[in-house]
């Protein structure tokens, strides 16, 4: 059964070996040379050639060759960021390629590099590397727009890393983006030196998209309904707030906010009810009509900035579409496969996209578990056979989903059911709304009037999801996934769902052996990682703080004085609290005393270590009689001194560095920490260092 379904989804066995090397070049890029894969591909020419009728070495052959085809091409698109960076500041010419983005405290401008500034004369790159600049927040960086060119004076960096456990890898995200680097432009270190009015094609889509947006708000959208409807028709979520996006999260609804696959779905329904007549009545007509909803599908991506999920999806409808000429069902996982093949080939890095795998365990998941669900109640009523099917579509989709949902986010949602009947068919007529609106155009007064109704489909919509975000258990927060307990339970599924298309004692038996897989393996997980007492010390920039755990769930964070970006440091370390099964650890900044802990003058005392916290000169020019003895000095950003003039006030035991501390101060400290005999460590080189405690 499983040699027959193989053999019936060709692309889906090409597309596995094309995904395995495309995740072995990520993982050792540059071990393959062009030369050597030229000289490959002849080898594979010749093989074929000459064994084209012996099957397993015919085989061999197309597999390896379409495995070394995807790792050229991910270490062909890491090669574009190599950058060979002096790690002094320099004057750089630059260009800004996207519209800047502000942020809290600085803005963040997409620049290409032009060259380099050396005597008054621009020495130009191989190739406009991308790199993410910031600026700060003033009104002369607000004056700047997409195509100013700029000579800044900064210091290239490439990507790097907090070190964190679990965190999130965001300088191989920036790799697979494209970008070589990030640069810190000071307050006068730039100057504005003309304006590039050629644009991409990209960017004119940009412009379009923020015209649209426009567009919404002279018709007198605000708040949540222009932010909802600009990231459900454009997929603009600038506007979106914390609360909702906290919203259609909890619900179980954020993935309708990520304009992809459902939302080029809903369009291609109504393209198809449509034309579908048409081609009824007038056969030859069909290859012209599809082509229409092709270029229909494709000028929609185009008007929302040719974001990669639109891409994407409209590049799979597209194929779908194409694959209706044939008289047999179109939609099957060798058309899935295909779409995927072909588009891994022209961009290996949306291998890597959480879009790219949520859409297609989605869309994989409901053509193979969808029809079986659905045919076990027969269903006379029209009404309810509808809602039957959009339950069955919920349910296989939720199902195909879960893993990566849950190894992602940390989240479950409990009423995905309930949301979906829902959602789904208020965001059908939201967009449908909006397209219609968009033709109104011509008619300003009639445009007005029906922005009212799209104005309270939104509003209604929200209100119904705020409200099941309320419900009781609408979630199940802070689950540790990891990616081999991932691959387990989608084997546990196929297994599952192989003995559910014909219940044998052997199957039954595979899909237990697969369970028991992943009953053990998290079982373990559990085991390695249960709470256990000790302190820890994180790197996150501007969160100088102490963890300390004990083996109950219970934590506390010590601060200095200052509180600490606690989203940020969320973001940051949630994983790694979630993998350790901790609770969300009380914040402590301050004077504090609890059993156990004790915190005062910024010295923290728990588990019978002492820590103190160094983050300005409190201590300066004070004397002791007597040492007080410290196992752990925490020195961040604002102590500007060296470790001497402490030696008189505390015997210390071991020097924590900040990644908050400049690089002039992290070596004056390790010298002198060297000089004196005292060991140190450096946070922003270790990241997060953790001592565990035994209970004897």
């Amino acid at each position: 059964m499983i040699i027959d379904s193989w053999q019936r989804h060709p692309f889906l066995r090409l597309l596995m070996p094309l995904v395995v090397g495309i995740l072995c070049g990520d993982a050792f890029p540059h071990v393959l040379s062009a030369w050597e894969y030229v000289a490959g591909f002849l080898l594979f020419l010749f093989i074929i050639g000459r064994y084209k009728h012996t099957g397993w070495v015919y085989g061999a052959a197309v597999y390896l060759f379409l495995g070394g085809t995807g790792g050229c091409l991910m270490s062909w698109q890491q090669g574009k960021t190599v950058f060979p960076f002096s790690g002094k500041p320099a004057v750089y010419r630059v260009c800004i390629c996207e519209h800047p983005e502000e942020r809290e405290r600085s803005i963040l401008c997409r620049v290409a590099l032009l060259g380099e500034v050396e005597k008054d004369t621009v020495t130009g790159c191989p190739r406009n590397h991308l790199f993410l600049a910031y600026f700060p927040k003033d009104s002369a960086t607000a004056t700047l727009r997409r195509g100013d060119e700029l000579l800044v004076s900064t210091r290239l960096v490439p990507p790097a890393n907090n070190g964190n456990p679990d965190e999130f890898d965001y300088a191989r995200y920036l790799r697979r983006k494209g970008y070589s680097g990030t640069a810190y432009v000071a307050d006068g270190h730039w100057r504005k030196t003309g304006h590039d009015v050629s644009r991409t094609v990209s960017q004119v889509a940009l412009d379009y998209r923020e015209k649209v947006v426009g567009l919404y708000r002279s018709l007198g959208f605000e708040t949540d309904e222009l932010a909802v409807l600009a990231a459900l028709t454009v997929g603009d979520k600038e506007e979106l707030s914390d609360d909702i996006v906290e919203t259609y999260s909890v619900s179980g609804a954020s993935h309708v906010l990520a304009l992809s696959g459902l939302h080029i779905g809903f369009l291609y329904a109504l393209l198809l009810f449509v034309l579908r007549p048409l081609w009824r009545r007038w056969r030859r007509l069909k290859p012209l009509l599809l082509l229409l909803l092709v270029l229909f599908l494709v000028s929609f991506a185009f008007f929302t900035g040719l974001s990669s999920s639109v891409v994407r999806s409209v590049v799979m409808f597209s194929l779908l579409a194409f694959a209706g000429l044939q008289p047999e069902k179109p939609l099957t996982l060798n058309t899935l496969a295909a779409t995927a093949f072909l588009m891994l080939l022209c961009m290996p890095v949306w291998l890597f996209d959480v879009g790219f795998q949520l859409s297609f365990s989605a869309v994989a998941a409901i053509v193979l578990v969808q029809p079986k669900l659905y045919a076990l109640w027969k269903v006379d009523n029209r009404f309810l056979r509808y809602l039957w099917g959009l339950m069955t579509v919920s349910m296989a989709a939720q199902l195909g989903t879960a893993p990566l949902v849950i190894f992602y986010f940390s989240r479950f949602s409990t009423h995905f059911l309930l949301t979906n009947l829902w959602v789904i068919p208020m965001v059908s007529f939201v967009l449908y709304s909006a397209v219609f609106l968009l033709m109104l155009t011509p008619l300003p007064f009639v445009q007005h009037l029906f922005a009212r109704v799209v104005e309270a489909l939104i509003h209604v919509q929200n209100e119904v999801l705020r409200w099941i975000e309320h419900l009781p258990g609408a979630a199940v927060d802070n689950i540790w996934l990891d990616i081999w307990g991932v691959l387990l339970v989608y084997l546990f599924l196929g297994m599952a769902y192989y003995g559910f298309l014909r219940l044998t004692v052997r199957r039954v038996c595979f899909a237990l052996l697969a369970l028991l897989a992943v009953v053990s393996w998290h079982s373990l997980s559990i085991m390695s990682n249960a709470p256990r007492q000790g302190i820890a010390f994180y790197s996150v920039r501007g969160c100088p703080v102490v963890h300390c755990m004990a083996d109950n769930r219970h934590s506390w964070l010590a601060c200095a004085d200052s509180l600490p970006d606690m989203p940020c440091l969320c973001r940051a370390l949630s994983p790694h609290w979630n993998r350790l099964r901790l609770e969300t650890p009380r914040l402590v900044a301050g004077d504090y005393t609890t059993p156990g802990l004790s915190m005062r003058n910024q010295i923290v005392y728990y588990a019978g270590k002492c820590i103190c916290l160094l983050s300005d000169n409190r201590w300066r020019n004070k004397n002791s009689s007597r040492p007080l003895s410290v196992d752990y000095l925490y020195i961040s950003k604002g102590y500007q001194d060296g470790i001497e003039e402490l030696t008189s006030l505390f015997s210390i035991g071991m020097v924590v560095l900040g990644s908050s501390l400049s690089d002039y101060y992290q070596n004056k400290i390790a010298n002198n920490c060297v000089r004196l005999g005292i060991p140190y460590l450096l946070l922003s080189q270790k990241g997060i260092i953790g001592y565990f405690i035994s209970r004897g």
